[in-house]
């Protein structure tokens, strides 16, 4: 049930790099730029990638929190998949990519299922994960620089990167991901909708949670990294020139109140994701690009914890689209 946008490649071009040579990545162990340093924004606790300083994510153990809830919470949407990890029809990949791994969890998990693959995580920021399985590879690096793998990938995986890039940037990592994919590889998006919204009137037009959405969308517009990820990318994907591209849309609760098991599951889990990632969301953008001036760090930090406080009311039916 999550979203996923899954489009098949049709030829590839460029040469790949797979990490082989001395110094490089070995079997269970995290590689790691020497080059990396967190830096922390505002004087809290919100360390920032020093590989690029204007990319709004947090990299600490709250937002990796957020980011491992948001795995189960797409785990349990495609539950009744034949495979909850990704959508694409491979029965046997060989190469599997993941952009923005974040904790690495999403990649760990594949190369689990699949221990003949080589599966990559790639971000910004190195992950806490302290092991992972011999065919598992964690790098810290920037995608819109050069790719340097040697073979091209099956599948390249990306979820809940809104934001990451600008619309010009966005074009040349799908570029690359086809430029970098087997020929009948595929392209799997996963995203969601910051807008929260209700079909029963539960939530009050004039709330924080409803306005929620909108004030972000316009800061990220002002930052020039529009949030709108999830509307545009299906169009994204296909200019880069993949073909058969699907969409799949729906309606993720937030919080334990509907009646069917899977989605009050689905919704329990995602007010962990939503509550502990609010803060780490809200920072960057608030305190750089919130209108009509930015904010200060103690205004963004009471408004989340306004928010948060109007997530945990029983009474509200609420959702977005994912």
């Amino acid at each position: 049930m999550a979203s996923a946008d899954l489009a098949q490649g049709e030829g590839s071009s460029a040469t790949g790099r797979l990490p082989n040579e001395e110094g490089e990545s070995q079997a269970g162990i995290v590689a790691v730029d020497e080059d990396v340093d967190s830096a922390f924004e505002d004087g809290d606790n919100f360390s920032y990638s020093s590989l690029r300083d204007d990319y709004w994510g947090p990299s600490d153990e709250q937002q990796y929190e957020a980011l491992n809830a948001g795995h189960l919470l797409y785990l349990v949407l495609d539950g009744n998949q034949p495979n909850p990890l990704f959508r694409s029809p491979i029965a046997e990949p060989q190469y599997i990519l993941d952009v923005g791994t974040g904790p690495g969890t999403w990649a760990i998990d594949v190369a689990d299922q699949f221990p003949s693959a080589m599966v990559y995580g790639v971000d910004l920021s190195p992950p806490p994960t302290i092991w992972v399985p011999p065919n598992c590879f964690l790098q810290v690096d920037d995608v819109l620089q050069d790719w340097t793998w040697r073979e091209k990938f099956d599948l390249i995986h990306m979820r809940l990167m809104l934001g990451a890039f600008t619309d010009t940037e966005w074009a040349e990592v799908y570029r690359k991901c086809f430029d970098n994919m087997k020929p009948g590889g595929y392209i799997e998006r996963v995203e969601l909708d910051v807008r929260v919204m209700s079909d029963d009137d539960s939530l009050d037009p004039d709330s924080l949670l409803a306005g929620w959405g909108q004030n972000f969308l316009d800061c990220a517009q002002r930052a020039g990294r529009p949030l709108d990820t999830q509307l545009t990318m299906k169009a994204k994907v296909e200019a880069a020139g993949f073909v058969d591209v699907q969409e799949h849309l729906y309606k993720c609760p937030i919080g334990p109140w509907p009646k069917d098991k899977l989605l009050k599951d689905a919704g329990r889990i995602n007010l962990v994701h939503w509550s502990s990632g609010l803060e780490g969301w809200a920072m960057f953008l608030l305190t750089r690009w919130g209108a009509p001036e930015p904010w200060t760090a103690d205004e963004a930090r009471v408004y989340v914890a306004k928010v948060r406080e109007e997530l945990k009311k029983p009474r509200l039916h609420i959702w977005h689209y994912t």
